[in-house]
């Protein structure tokens, strides 16, 4: 199956390794419901072929145990460790109103709230534990920053206007507040 750039592939979850004697896996699911895996048909690799097709699961912290066509032993299920699932974007329910997946900013231009500044476009959503960060390319090219992914920081997204308003805050050794005449 080829990828396609307009349909993008979405990361759904990853093996975390077998599970029991009888070639269960557990999956860390990085869905908001983690049965919504259960409901593809096919997880798939991210070149497109298929990764993994749950007959069963069940609900565990952070995951699922699942029970799959293509694994028959533990040994199987340990070998898949690391295997990264994805669905394609069009399976995907469209979101509400004011709601978006990550994956749908990438490539979106920043703007300075205040100035109208282009700050640039977002190469990444990246999260190292304290949450959201976006990656951002300058316009200019160069090294790449990220902006915390809150409403603080980024208090507008226009997904039909493929934009992103920011405030970014003050970087470390820039001064804040008022500046007087003596600085």
């Amino acid at each position: 199956m080829p990828i396609s750039s307009d349909d993008p592939m979405i990361l759904v979850g990853r093996v975390a390794g077998g599970f029991g004697v009888r070639g269960e896996v557990r999956i860390s699911t990085y869905t908001e419901e983690p049965m919504a895996l259960k409901g593809f048909k096919r997880l798939l690799r991210q070149d497109g072929s298929t990764g993994l097709s749950i007959s069963q699961a069940r609900a565990v912290k952070d995951g699922l145990i699942c029970r799959c066509a293509e694994i028959a032993t533990k040994e199987a299920a340990d070998a898949l460790r690391g295997l990264k699932l994805y669905v394609p974007r069009s399976a995907l329910p469209e979101p509400d109103e004011d709601e978006f997946y990550l994956t749908d900013l990438i490539g979106m231009a920043v703007r300075h709230i205040a100035t109208g500044e282009d700050l640039g476009k977002i190469k990444s959503v990246q999260d190292f534990g304290a949450g959201d960060l976006l990656e951002i390319t300058p316009p200019l090219g160069g090294q790449t920053w990220y902006l915390p992914f809150t409403r603080a920081a980024a208090p507008e997204v226009k997904l039909a206007e493929r934009l992103v308003l920011a405030d970014p805050p003050n970087l470390v050794g820039e001064p804040e507040g008022p500046q007087s005449d003596e600085d």
